[in-house]
């Protein structure tokens, strides 16, 4: 199994930045995903998730109307775009899957989770 995080870097405040991570080892579909993120000194905070049925989404306050969540299951691939960034948007994103689900009910439950892609809003 297999989550590999990639599109973090550096961002002027008010850009943009699209984060992608490739699933593998695993039937994608099936999965939860979400996307965590970790700043120094903080504890690991959910941002975004979508569910494997019906592509039901759920944002913290902190990025409801900033960041999208979106899936491709033929690519087994979820993604992250940031518009609108702010320096408090700096950390370590974090990419989870749970599953696998049948009918928005958890059959087993296996958790994965990448290494993470570092992204930094400055000026």
């Amino acid at each position: 199994v297999q989550l590999v995080e990639s599109g973090g870097g550096w961002a002027q405040p008010g850009g943009s930045l699209r984060l992608s991570c490739a699933a593998s080892g695993f039937t994608f579909s099936k999965f939860v995903m979400t996307w965590y993120r970790q700043a120094p000194g903080n504890e690991r905070e959910l941002v975004a998730r979508i569910f494997s049925t019906g592509g039901r989404t759920f944002y913290a306050d902190s990025v409801k109307g900033r960041f999208t969540i979106s899936r491709d299951n033929a690519k087994s691939t979820v993604f992250l775009q940031m518009n609108s960034l702010k320096p408090e948007d700096t950390a370590v994103y974090i990419c989870n899957a749970r599953g696998p689900y049948r009918e928005s009910v958890l059959i087993s439950d296996n958790q994965y989770w990448g290494q993470g892609t570092q992204v930094t809003v400055s000026s």
